[in-house]
């Protein structure tokens, strides 16, 4: 399975209670500093990257990070509307017409580029919605925000990408609209119903761990609707978006997942899907901790392996609990 990681491991891992990161020489660092940080630390462990626009990519040091990549190519394109303090509350759903049209501008702007670089496209909406009852609109701003959803993903049909979604249920809006896989699924059939069909499904593995979803059973039910689209994968403890190594907690889940996303095809015989790992290094070395996930997800993916087969099919189709625990140990050397 081919991989990818959002270049955003390698800077100063700001918190809200520590603004200039736990990594502070690393605060100013250009996207082309991380660029040559990642690719020379990691080699061919990760085969492309992803960048935010306009912050860490845009047109005036494409070259320069096409450069520094060294080979590597440039995976996905994902809105920075989080990352500017003008949509603070909201972008795409903002009432405030000037604002909005800010907000699609740039996305838009990030979705031609996305085409120009042979990219897909991320749109993840952490800034609309809302912090208190009583603030917002719901049904104009939901509204507002579909239709922009709406307006990207026509503009990154004509450039030939894939626009994928990707849902949180908080933070930085206290409650974000397109907060579940429900949502998600809602706007996804909303464009559908107007004739909008290139949108699929970011999993960011961490996000739904937070909201008690399975990461197995949502795979499988995105596969089997086509909307399968990306993965971010890391893990954490399950009430913040920790963005931790991949198989440090949740070893079952991500088992399972890898088991599921075999059986969709996910990455493997040719598919060109990657396995995105979008990692937030705290305390960490980032080259390190990138080194451990893809490693760690080979191991997970290799038990998969030898896990999926007719045996474990059977104890499925009878729900056999027992069974299909006797045979996950089993493979894990039980």
């Amino acid at each position: 399975m081919k991989t990818s990681l959002g270049i955003w491991a390698f800077g100063g891992m700001a918190t809200r209670f520590n603004p200039g990161g736990y990594k502070p020489e690393l605060t100013g660092a250009s996207t082309v500093e991380k660029v040559r940080t990642a690719v020379d630390g990691l080699g061919d462990l990760v085969d492309d990257y992803e960048f935010h626009y306009p912050q860490e990519l845009n047109r005036d040091n494409l070259a320069q990070v096409r450069e520094a990549l060294d080979g590597h190519g440039i995976y996905t394109v994902a809105t920075g509307t989080h990352l500017n303090p003008r949509f603070g509350k909201g972008g795409l759903s903002s009432p405030d017409d000037a604002v909005r049209q800010e907000a699609l501008t740039e996305a838009l702007e990030a979705a031609a580029l996305a085409g120009e670089v042979g990219a897909q496209m991320i749109l993840w909406p952490g800034v609309e919605g809302y912090n208190y009852p009583f603030q917002t609109p719901y049904a104009e701003s939901w509204a507002r925000f579909i239709d922009g959803v709406g307006q990207v993903a026509a503009s990154c049909a004509e450039n030939g990408t894939t626009l994928y979604l990707e849902h949180k249920n908080s933070e930085p809006a206290m409650k974000i609209f397109m907060r579940n896989i429900g949502m998600t699924l809602h706007v996804i059939h909303t464009l559908r119903g107007r004739d909008i069909d290139n949108v699929q499904v970011n999993m960011d593995w961490q996000h739904l761990i937070m909201n008690g979803e399975n990461l197995a059973e949502y795979a499988a039910l995105l596969a089997a609707e086509g909307l399968l689209g990306h993965q971010h994968a890391n893990s954490g403890w399950g009430t913040f978006d920790d963005d931790n190594m991949v198989g440090a907690t949740a070893f079952m889940e991500t088992l399972e997942l890898a088991i599921e996303l075999r059986r969709a095809g996910y990455g493997v015989d040719g598919d060109e899907r990657r396995l995105g790992f979008d990692l937030y290094p705290y305390t960490e070395d980032a080259v390190g901790a990138v080194k451990r996930s893809v490693l760690q997800w080979r191991f997970i993916n290799g038990i998969a392996a030898r896990l999926d087969g007719a045996e474990l099919r059977a104890a499925q189709q009878e729900k056999d609990a027992v069974r299909a625990y006797e045979l996950v140990y089993g493979a894990l050397g039980a």
